[in-house]
């Protein structure tokens, strides 16, 4: 029957009714929701026909139930246990409350039935429906699922026999993964929630690790590790051999790390890549999957957390025709995302650009990047070599590790080459004296640096609830506020509260930089063989912020928590 001769009936004829939509377009509405096999309020919501909350009022005045506010709502209050997940996932359904035997369900579409009557077989009790806005209940549901992950290892626990499926092409369709009648096999299934739950959360990292008695699966989020799945301690050799058919290892070697990527295409435009590491442990192999998104590093740079000062020195480093800029951290600083973060700027037509990593991490047309293997010669010192007979214009060396290294990136920069690499110290002044303790000569450091910036990730405070902290002055001069020149009465440092759109208060991350610029008087110090102490005190001279000011700026500007400014720098 063709939807378009209908007469109006039910919610579309009240959107009508309410002025809220004229005719042609609810009759079109209704079609395309039909076409879609979609209802028709996420089709309104999805196609910005209404705001979620106009839908969800017009529902709950047209079918006479009770309209919630899901902000409102209390997670782990809600029943657990009277709902299987696949069922809640599948119909949008949220268990609220149960009283005397009569559940109370949050729906945004209390039209639908099949789920109502699936609903209420399954709990064996009678089902009370509240209305709630679309967008609300997608998040809160999914929030739900996630508050009950442990019961993924419960349902995967019992089953043996589980047949492993090779994946075939380069990358992973999300939409077939998400399908649960796409693949029968539970342990594929679980494999599969995991990595796009992760993907969905913003993790950068995934581990897989076995013990004795628990097997547990954690993901890094904004830094900060938790627990997020405990499946059977038995099934962790079928894990491990599942990543490892995904990652293209070798299933059979369990004695040696190994190395692998997996990609997932999650849309036609956009593919997420995971590199695979495994490391053999004494109950089994322990995997380590890195996200790695090639869109961080086109976020541009004034979304990475610099002050403009410092955002102006990076950017006229860059504007260089030679010379060499260092970036310096611990592991998970953002260290790759700020040299990316700079690739691209200088990623022109008119620049040849060469890069040797160790591994290849974002990848990005336009810039000829190099994997660097040590097995057979291709060390960073020799890929550099190459680099030289190609006409570069711009080279990126993922690590300097050794003086070799180090001597030809030096020689790079002081014969017409950009040159971006990085170290591994706790500062930029320790940068220079530990170029000094490989055995580079004073003049050619002095002669090739250009800029060096140390950095750290914090965690960005959620604009949603953040709360100011009541600091008296004496405690905020002790955390080191006097030092950034601002009044101690002007300063107003916030917690985190937490809420439905963060993280326990957290919502992001956001870079903490000192920036430091090699002048003349500094470059003085440097051929004179001074300690990073001296130079660090020269260049504060100059303007130069460490990275304990440049936190507290940070938490002066409401952006992080003093208690994430302790966490990742020291006075």
């Amino acid at each position: 029957m063709n939807v378009r001769n209908q007469v109006l009936r039910g919610l579309p004829r009240r959107l009508v009714a309410d002025g809220l939509l004229d005719e042609a377009v609810a009759t079109a509405a209704v079609n395309d929701a039909g076409l879609a096999k979609i209802s028709l309020i996420q089709h309104l919501v999805e196609a910005h026909l209404l705001t979620p909350h106009q839908v969800a009022l017009a529902t709950a005045c047209e079918f006479g139930f009770p309209l919630l506010d899901l902000n409102a709502l209390n997670l782990s209050a809600c029943p657990r246990n009277l709902l299987d997940q696949k069922l809640v996932a599948r119909h949008m359904a949220l268990p609220l409350r149960r009283h005397m035997g009569r559940l109370s369900i949050a729906v945004s579409d209390p039209t639908d039935n099949r789920a109502l009557n699936e609903i209420r077989f399954q709990a064996g009790m009678t089902v009370d429906l509240v209305v709630v806005e679309f967008d609300k209940l997608r998040t809160h549901v999914a929030r739900f699922l996630d508050v009950h992950d442990d019961d993924i290892g419960s349902a995967v626990g019992g089953l043996d026999d589980i047949q492993l499926e090779q994946l075939v092409g380069d990358a992973v369709d999300a939409e077939t993964m998400l399908d649960p009648d796409a693949d029968d096999a539970p342990i594929v299934r679980f494999i599969n929630k995991v990595l796009l739950d992760a993907i969905r959360r913003g993790a950068s990292d995934i581990h897989f690790e076995p013990y004795e008695q628990r097997y547990r699966v954690r993901f890094r989020t904004d830094g900060i590790l938790q627990e997020v799945a405990k499946p059977p301690p038995t099934l962790a050799p079928r894990l491990a051999a599942r990543l490892k058919v995904m990652a293209r290892l070798d299933i059979s070697e369990r004695r040696m790390p190994q190395d692998g990527r997996i990609k997932i295409r999650i849309s036609k435009t956009r593919a997420i890549d995971f590199r695979v590491n495994t490391l053999p442990t004494q109950y089994g192999e322990k995997i380590v999957l890195r996200i790695l998104d090639g869109g961080a590093a086109r976020v541009g740079i004034d979304a990475l957390g610099y002050e403009p000062d410092q955002r102006d020195a990076y950017l006229q480093a860059l504007a260089r025709p030679q010379g060499m800029i260092l970036m310096t951290g611990p592991t998970g600083s953002g260290k790759t995302v700020s040299l990316y973060t700079g690739l691209n700027i200088l990623n022109t037509a008119e620049r040849n650009i060469s890069t040797a990593e160790d591994p290849v991490e974002i990848y990005m047309e336009g810039i000829n990047q190099v994997q660097v293997n040590t097995r057979v010669g291709l060390t960073f010192a020799e890929s550099l070599r190459a680099f030289l007979r190609q006409d570069p214009d711009v080279v990126m060396v993922g690590e300097i590790r050794d003086l070799e290294t180090a001597e030809i990136a030096v020689k790079a920069a002081q014969t017409g080459h950009l040159v971006l690499s990085t170290l591994h110290t706790n500062s930029a002044p320790e940068t220079l004296t530990r170029l000094a303790n490989m055995g580079v000569p004073g003049f050619n450091i002095a002669t090739s640096v250009i800029l060096i910036m140390a950095q750290r990730l914090a965690r960005r405070l959620c604009a949603e609830c953040k709360q100011i902290a009541d600091l008296p002055h004496a405690v905020l001069k002790e955390a080191g506020f006097d030092s950034i020149n601002m009044p101690l009465d002007q300063i107003r440092v916030y917690q985190p509260v937490g809420c439905a759109k963060c993280n326990l208060g957290y919502k992001g991350r956001v870079g903490v930089y000192e920036v430091l610029k090699i002048t003349p008087a500094v470059s003085r110090l440097i051929m004179e063989g001074a300690n990073s102490i001296d130079i660090g005190e020269a260049a504060r001279r100059e303007g130069f912020r460490t990275l304990r000011q440049s936190a507290l700026q940070k938490v002066a500007e409401g952006i992080i928590g003093l208690e994430e400014a302790n966490r990742v720098t020291t006075d």
